[in-house]
């Protein structure tokens, strides 16, 4: 999609200036310009720093306005003014930037979803296709109030999951400071206790990579950010990332695991499309890719064009092999019940709880892994090391 600045006068002969709309070429701007019934007088195409400076709402920020956009509607308060309060509130130069240019577009006749498209991606497309299912519906406050639980339990999940990595993270670097501290600072104390005949073996190639390390320190770290920078390269490039992602899903014991989270995600957020009276097609596309695997997506190209062919929908999830068959028997009996909206929406409560035990899991295996990696180098030192140690003081009392 390209963004496109123009300014334009209206049936009424009042000028608007600088408004952005997003189109997929000029004849799709001028067609959409067209059918608001205005008259373009000029536009340009907005490139260069104008995306980079757009604000983006995280999935808490999201969260607690949704929140507030919902409490205000709810109480009667029109859009228009629910939006200039949101504005008013906002105490960072972005988000108030934001809500204004929305405020102000809203305020001259443009859609609340189409005043969200001219903000450059500061706003998901989930966020934005539940507001158009909310303005066809005439239920905007309570797409608002669905947004806002979604919302809330995806922030949730994310800082469950943060929480949960700050311990592995914690010992993660503990252990490659004690690896440093050995081999840097405690290991060439004992190096004057040694003989050459000492030297040899695990000993000798433990004190090598202890002068090594302190000589090419540098190296060393250079090495660790060129590693990372090429792993973040090759995970760009779509054949790997799809292969890789195919990878985690299909490895145990992490594999399954992660197919909880992602289950978690997918259903509520089906369940959330889907009651909003969205399309199943659309409901399938923006689930799927919300998930944040390309493997995921990928396999779900196929579910859309077999249930656009008439398929069941639990009989195509069932045949790409991701989820588990507890889930796809629950939209199996939604379908034939004819209540998917609710039985989506209680399976997706129930797979909450379900990823959340299993990002309890995945930690739980991580932590055992940093601690025997610690034990590992700790007895690779004590093995080489204090052996010569005994020998030469051996050689010095006889």
């Amino acid at each position: 999609m390209k963004t496109f600045i123009y300014t334009a006068t209206d049936v009424q002969g009042n000028t608007v200036k600088n408004q952005r709309m997003q189109a997929e070429d000029v004849n799709d701007f001028l067609e959409r310009i067209h059918e608001k019934g205005l008259f373009c007088s000029s536009y340009k195409e907005a490139r260069g720093d104008a995306r980079k400076n757009t604000h983006k709402f995280n999935t808490k920020a999201l969260a607690y306005d949704s929140r507030q956009m919902s409490a205000m509607m709810t109480s009667g308060l029109t859009l228009v003014k629910s939006l200039d309060i949101m504005c008013r509130e906002q105490v960072k130069e972005g988000p108030k930037r934001v809500y204004r240019e929305i405020y102000e577009n809203v305020q001259k006749g443009t859609s609340f979803s189409d005043a969200l498209k001219m903000q450059d991606g500061a706003f998901p497309n989930f966020f934005i296709s539940m507001i158009q299912a909310g303005e066809a519906s005439g239920n905007l406050d309570m797409i608002m109030k669905k947004l806002e639980d979604h919302y809330a339990n995806e922030a949730k999940l994310n800082g469950k999951i943060k929480s949960a990595m700050v311990y592995p993270i914690i010992l993660c670097v503990l252990c490659i400071a004690i690896v440093i501290v050995m081999f840097t600072f405690i290991m060439p104390t004992f190096k004057d206790l040694l003989t050459e005949e000492d030297m040899k073996g695990l000993t000798g190639a433990l004190f090598a990579f202890s002068d090594t390390l302190k000589a090419y320190w540098y190296l060393f770290l250079g090495g660790a950010f060129l590693i990372v920078f090429i792993i973040r390269y090759l995970l760009k490039i779509p054949d790997i990332r799809l292969k890789f992602d195919q990878f985690i899903l299909k490895t145990p014991p992490v594999g399954p695991l992660i197919v909880k989270v992602y289950t978690a995600r997918f259903g509520s957020t089906l369940a959330s499309l889907y009651s909003s009276g969205i399309p199943m097609v659309e409901c399938l596309e923006k689930s799927a890719n919300i998930v944040g695997n390309m493997y995921v997506s990928k396999c779900f190209e196929t579910v859309v064009d077999e249930v656009k062919q008439g398929e069941q929908l639990s009989v195509s999830i069932q045949r790409t092999g991701i989820f588990e068959s507890m889930f796809t028997s629950i939209i199996y009996v939604g379908e034939e019940s004819g209540a998917l909206d609710s039985i989506l929406s209680k399976s997706a409560q129930f797979y909450q709880e379900e990823s959340d035990e299993a990002i309890t899991r995945l930690v739980g295996l991580i932590e055992p892994l940093m601690i025997i990696i610690m034990g590992v180098a700790i007895g690779a030192v004590i093995a080489g090391i204090l052996p010569a140690i005994y020998n030469s003081m051996g050689s010095l009392t006889g």
